[in-house]
């Protein structure tokens, strides 16, 4: 009985979180862009919690709209002439306690992943939820973003 317990215990933490050989392209994606992983949730309020200028984040994903859509559409965003402070990311699946901080923050918004989340001086100011993402071609998103720059940035 406590071996086949313990078995469904690393069973379910596999299931829970991608592995990370899978997600460090994805991460570079991001990165490699100029965004600012926060992967504990210390990170996060070290960032959102200064209530400090603008801050994009991006909450990444394994799936494809987030290749296709989010991951594009907030690199063409971040080259707009009117960027915030802030660009960063955290990772859905992967930085469970990061994640789950910045869905704190993203209040009344229900998790989404990915999603995009702008913040103002501490405040959430404009959010793209993975139903806003998913189909939609990443300049759309792009556009939607920069318009929400021009306006809080």
């Amino acid at each position: 009985m406590e071996a086949s317990e313990n078995l469904s215990k690393f069973v379910l933490n596999i299931k829970d979180m991608y592995p990370e050989e899978i997600c460090t392209p994805m991460r570079l994606d991001l990165t490699q862009e100029g965004f600012t992983e926060m992967r504990t949730e210390q990170e996060v309020d070290d960032i959102l919690g200064a209530k400090s200028g603008s801050v994009l984040v991006m909450i990444n994903s394994v799936c494809g709209c987030a290749a296709g859509n989010a991951r594009p559409s907030v690199k063409m965003a971040a080259k707009h002439t009117k960027v915030p402070t802030k660009l960063t990311t955290v990772f859905a699946g992967q930085d469970k306690e990061a994640v789950a901080k910045v869905r704190d923050y993203c209040l009344p918004y229900p998790p989404s992943s990915p999603s995009i989340a702008l913040f103002k001086d501490g405040e959430l100011v404009h959010f793209i939820e993975r139903h806003h993402i998913e189909g939609r071609p990443a300049p759309l998103i792009a556009e939607n973003l920069t318009q929400a720059f021009d306006e809080f940035c």
